[in-house]
């Protein structure tokens, strides 16, 4: 599906890559689920499915508070306080430290929470107001829309990606 122009189609392809990366998860074995894995494996960064969720939970916690403090009309810190778009293996490091040690149990529920939170922002919005560029003053040159693919749809399929050659561990 091409990059979502409206609301529609930004809630029909969170809701696609959310389950798609669910249900790629639920039909790995238990051994390949819960394992802990090389930085080859997964990333640079994370060792076990758990961490690639709780990163995806992070985030949307994040977007939550951008959402927040920019419709209050003030700016927030995007990414993060002390953190640049340049640096941010460093804030995605601090989210690893954590969550680090998260049972993937307690990752998939933090995740579906947060999934639900992001989904009604989402719904709360015309398509004029996601999808027009410099419409909010805290999204900069971009949309909200542009955020929440970012946060949804796309870090979903970053998350598929990144777990997709665990598969072929499976004996």
């Amino acid at each position: 599906m091409p990059r979502p122009t409206n609301q529609k189609e930004l809630l029909e392809l969170a809701e696609i890559n959310f389950n798609k990366f669910l249900e790629f998860i639920d039909d790995l074995p238990d051994e390949i689920k819960t394992g802990i894995y090389k930085n080859d494996e997964l990333n640079d960064r994370d060792k076990t499915i758990a961490d690639v969720i709780c990163h995806l939970h992070e985030w949307h916690l994040m977007l939550k508070n951008w959402y927040t403090i920019g419709m209050s009309g003030k700016k927030p810190a995007i990414p993060a306080e002390d953190v640049t778009w340049q640096t941010l293996p460093i804030l995605n490091h601090r989210i690893y430290e954590k969550y680090k040690g998260t049972d993937l149990k307690e990752a998939v529920k933090l995740f579906k929470k947060s999934h639900k939170t992001v989904m009604a922002l989402i719904e709360k919005h015309t398509d004029d107001e996601l999808f027009t560029k410099k419409k909010y003053q805290w999204t900069g040159t971009t949309s909200l829309g542009a955020y929440l693919i970012s946060a949804t749809s796309s870090h979903y399929d970053w998350g598929l990606k990144t777990i997709k050659p665990l598969k072929k561990l499976v004996k």
